[in-house]
């Protein structure tokens, strides 16, 4: 099962065309420990949640996608 990525500028294109940005999530850490690990440390949670990625062989820009990680199915 392949994972097609719904691109805004050149439409639904494969996943090797993306470089993976991580796991979306809020920016709140006052320290330097708990910004690393929210950097850094993904959770792999099963299940819907917001990642960036990046259209690496493409247009060059980055987008925001709600994908299930068990499914693969990506969401509004």
């Amino acid at each position: 099962m392949g994972l097609k990525i719904p691109c805004p500028n050149c439409g639904p294109r494969d996943h090797t065309e993306f470089w993976f940005g991580g796991e979306l999530r809020p920016i709140e850490a006052p320290d330097a420990r708990e910004d690393f690990r929210r950097v850094y440390l993904r959770d792999n949670a099963p299940g819907p949640q917001r990642e960036r990625w990046y259209h690496l062989y493409g247009c060059r820009r980055w987008l925001t996608i709600s994908r299930d990680t068990t499914t693969n199915r990506i969401g509004d």
